[in-house]
């Protein structure tokens, strides 16, 4: 605690050393008593400080105990409610100290204590946090699950806790990269205050620094299949219930195109593939090449090799896929699923066989469901899977026995036998429609290219998100967020090199 007080009171110095007071908001636990000793320091070395406490005659563990009467003994004034507005001035920091990775609820209430100081601690949270000023976070925001990055309350949820910056102390917390946590913890700083033992620990995750890349060939010799083929299958057309989607098939066969891949191919879902009625012949001319990127060639379901490349399969799929999924599943070497395709199969039985039956006979496997597709899979609710992202992705991956990109804030790629991984690259302007078809034929060009299944995934998500962050427009659409793509790199990682 010591150790971690001193963090607190360094980097408090360092981001603001004019600070004209620094507030310190402790709660009954062990991170009060970090906030506790970081006054100290900071008593120590001249600085101003106003400590408040919540509820102060509530039990301390025994180290916070010693941290109070180290306090107490400089003389240190210490308040039990909550400052006014008028209190605070515009140079001023907040250290959140209230809460930590311990939070829990149900406190003792004080029945001789005042109402003004016997507020909810989510009530203090949400005051502090609405005071305006730049907030350091001790170890996460309080009232954020350190593991699953959601708030515990409910009311905090829908508050703006964001702190400027978040101090991590000991190891860095998954809760912290995905969800709620990527908004509510600021900038990420960790300080892993000279423990050794830590390096004894197996990790409940990684979060990648750098996207895993396969060497580029840049012999003479090469040709189109030395940097493989990538099948999209999927995109309704119009005919067939009124909701053209062959959008997305084109979307995804551009990010192949743009990563890489030496061939890719498209194949809408027409009502030829349904076995429906036959569409007249100027209609089936009118799919036979792409007019946007000639470089895509175009084929029908039946002339496609489904047993070499990779298919990435599901993209606008609607109800048509589901015609074809047996097949893809039975024949496919190498599959990516997305959208509809998942959907389907979480609404067939049969077809979950087949997908679970591709280990078994070592075939690669990725699928790449949002929250409601995951829920959906899981037979839960999508609050469920929200409610622990991580934990979702390692169900998913253990059920499937396939590799699982979970997306969303902070998008988790899980595998059994592997370290799951947080992907911190990508904003606000993924979330529009399309984004999700770029992201599955990027997996799918990387796979042709030579990656593992996870190795596709953990590369694929972090240059899709990476695109979005070097952006410099206003608005991102999912056409140029493929053109935005990459080749392959000219470097070659393993996978202890792209881990943290």
């Amino acid at each position: 605690m010591e150790k971690a007080g001193l963090a607190i009171a360094q980097l408090a110095l360092a981001l603001k050393p004019y600070a004209s007071c620094h507030w310190i908001f402790c709660g009954p636990g062990n991170n009060g008593g970090d906030g506790l000793e970081a006054a100290t320091h900071l008593h120590a070395w001249g600085q101003k400080v106003r400590l408040v406490l919540w509820q102060p005659h509530l039990d301390r563990p025994t180290d916070s105990k010693k941290a109070l009467k180290k306090i107490q003994s400089l003389g240190m004034a210490i308040q039990d409610h909550l400052p006014l507005a008028e209190d605070f001035q515009a140079n001023d920091l907040i250290i959140d100290a209230l809460l930590g990775v311990g939070l829990r609820h149900n406190f003792p209430v004080n029945e001789s204590a005042s109402e003004a100081n016997n507020q909810r601690i989510e009530d203090w949270i949400a005051d502090v946090y609405s005071v305006g000023l730049p907030v350091l976070a001790v170890d996460t925001p309080s009232g954020l699950n350190a593991n699953t990055g959601q708030f515990q309350d409910a009311t905090l949820q829908t508050q703006n806790i964001q702190a400027s910056h978040t101090l991590q102390l000991l190891n860095a917390k998954p809760g912290c990269f995905t969800a709620h946590g990527r908004d509510a913890c600021g900038t990420l700083w960790l300080d892993v205050l000279g423990t050794e033992a830590l390096q004894e620990i197996t990790p409940c995750c990684a979060v990648l620094n750098h996207p895993p890349m396969r060497r580029f060939s840049g012999l003479h010799a090469s040709h189109k299949g030395t940097f493989g083929d990538v099948a999209i299958v999927g995109g309704e057309a119009l005919n067939v219930r009124g909701m053209g989607m062959t959008g997305a098939v084109d979307l995804a066969a551009s990010a192949a195109l743009h990563a890489g891949a030496g061939r890719v191919m498209t194949c809408y879902l027409m009502n030829k593939a349904l076995g429906a009625i036959h569409q007249n012949l100027q209609d089936e001319a009118s799919w036979s090449h792409n007019p946007v990127q000639p470089e895509i060639m175009s084929r029908s379901f039946d002339a496609l090799d489904l047993s070499t490349g990779v298919v990435v399969c599901g993209c606008g799929g609607g109800v048509a896929i589901q015609k074809v999924l047996p097949q893809v599943l039975q024949e496919t070497t190498q599959l990516v699923l997305d959208a509809d395709a998942l959907n389907a199969i979480s609404q067939d039985a049969s077809l979950e066989d087949l997908l679970k039956k591709r280990a078994r006979l070592n075939r690669v496997t990725v699928i790449t469901p949002h929250p409601l597709e995951a829920a959906r899979l899981l037979k839960k609710d999508t609050a469920d899977v929200q409610q622990d992202r991580l934990q979702a992705a390692k169900e998913l991956a253990l059920l499937f026995e396939c590799t699982v990109v979970l997306k969303g804030s902070g998008t988790i790629i899980a595998k059994v036998g592997q370290t799951p991984v947080i992907n911190p690259t990508g904003n606000a302007r993924l979330a529009t429609a399309g984004t999700g078809d770029v992201l599955a034929g990027l997996v799918g060009a990387r796979l042709a290219q030579g990656l593992t299944d996870f190795e596709s995934a953990c590369a694929a998500v972090f240059e899709h998100g990476q695109a979005a962050d070097l952006f410099q427009g206003a608005s991102l659409t999912a056409s140029t967020l493929a053109q935005l793509i990459r080749g392959p790199q000219t470097a070659s990682l393993s996978p202890s090199q792209y881990g943290t």
